[in-house]
């Protein structure tokens, strides 16, 4: 008895401790900072709420049941020879079929609106961000601003930003869950992602996809400036970095693997570095392909994800 009362209030406390610990925790795609993120977040609960129609009634009933023919019920009505009813059947298959048809159509249409290689309707002009995925950080080059940096960038709030993403190593994922919409970033090849932030603010950023031993560190902010103002005096201040990315050179020292990389800023960066990082990978002028790295042929995979299977 007593070993069954202190089980008992053992349970009672781990709950207790449970809802205190679990009470900071803050799921980032449920506590959206951008527009794709609210359509994101609107998607999944929609989803949920249309599962939660079968699933709700089904714990009711499992427990109504259960309580109705128990063995002191002696009112319940004994039936050993029941086995169909068309009112049943109507219920448990036209219900899930409703469902599925209401999640194909709501599927169908947030995918092509949520694209992410689609750009956002704005009248504002899109800031141009091109990635590339390293061992293990992440290096960020602003092609109209001359500048890079690693594991951190900034854009205005509410001024769309347009992605250009590959990798110098292994296959990665970006992702910047507040905002929205993870993507690949492969060797060799191009896809795209068009994100907005909503409201100014620091947003983890992060790669979702495992890729070796840094992986854990493999991680940057992403800065949502209040103005244009804020972002251009960033932008001075990665400006006055004494360092530089002016060769091939200079870049593949930097993408030498390094765990938990800390932020750097360069001053000045070779026009075109972000092509010629994926050019590296293309096929040489032999014909033959540059399988240095392991990777395969470049391609901007935004326009031609669906080509190994139509063929």
């Amino acid at each position: 008895m007593r070993l069954r009362k202190y089980n008992k209030s053992l349970g009672i406390l781990s709950l207790i401790a449970g809802a205190f610990f679990l009470s900071g925790c803050d799921s980032a795609l449920l506590n959206p900072k951008g527009q794709i993120a609210l359509e994101q977040r609107s998607l999944i609960l929609t989803a949920f709420g249309l599962m939660l129609i079968v699933v709700i009634p089904a714990v009711l009933m499992a427990v109504v049941f259960a309580w109705k023919y128990r063995a002191s019920n002696t009112n319940a009505k004994y039936s050993p020879n029941w086995s169909h009813s068309n009112k049943v059947e109507a219920v448990v298959w036209t219900i899930p079929i409703l469902i599925i048809l209401f999640l194909g159509v709501l599927t169908w249409k947030s995918t092509h609106a949520l694209e992410p290689s689609k750009p956002l309707d704005s009248d504002v002009k899109p800031l141009e961000i091109e990635v590339v995925a390293m061992d293990w950080k992440w290096l960020f080059i602003y092609p109209e601003q001359g500048i890079a940096t690693v594991n951190q960038i900034a854009f205005p709030a509410n001024r769309p930003v347009s992605f250009k993403i590959t990798s110098d190593s292994v296959m990665n994922s970006f992702f910047i869950p507040t905002l929205g919409s993870q993507i690949y970033a492969m060797a060799g090849m191009q896809t795209k992602l068009h994100l907005i932030a909503n409201e100014p603010g620091t947003f983890d950023g992060m790669s979702a996809n495992f890729s070796g031993r840094g992986f854990s560190g493999m991680k940057f902010k992403a800065i949502a400036t209040p103005d244009e103002a804020t972002f251009n005096q960033w932008i001075e201040t990665a400006k006055q970095s004494k360092e530089t990315l002016m060769t091939m050179d200079d870049f593949k020292k930097l993408s030498a693997p390094s765990v938990n990389h800390p932020v750097e800023f360069f001053s000045d960066v070779k026009s075109g570095l972000f092509k010629s990082v994926i050019d590296q990978y293309m096929m040489d002028h032999g014909g033959s392909m540059d399988m240095s790295h392991g990777h395969h042929e470049g391609m901007d995979m935004s326009n031609t994800a669906h080509a190994g299977a139509e063929e």
